[in-house]
């Protein structure tokens, strides 16, 4: 009474599909593995690798050599 056979899933598996749509249930899978993954690198640390042919942004050498704290000597 308490547990459900094989047949009882196969019969909620078709409803699903019916209602749903296989394309549908296809999509959804689709995006929940893509959110898992995103996720999975998001937890490791691995970052987007930039295009190619794209330019990283370069840093001007004369403010990041004037951060102001350096210790002046007094006199």
């Amino acid at each position: 009474m308490g547990s459900l056979s094989i047949w009882h899933w196969l019969i909620v598996l078709i409803i699903v599909l019916l209602v749903f749509g296989t394309k549908k249930l296809a999509d959804i899978g689709s995006d929940l593995g893509k959110a898992v993954k995103g996720f999975k690198d998001g937890m490791s640390g691995v970052e987007d690798k930039p295009a190619a042919g794209a330019e990283l942004p370069r840093q001007d050498k004369s403010i990041a050599a004037d951060t102001g704290t350096q210790d002046k000597p007094k006199g």
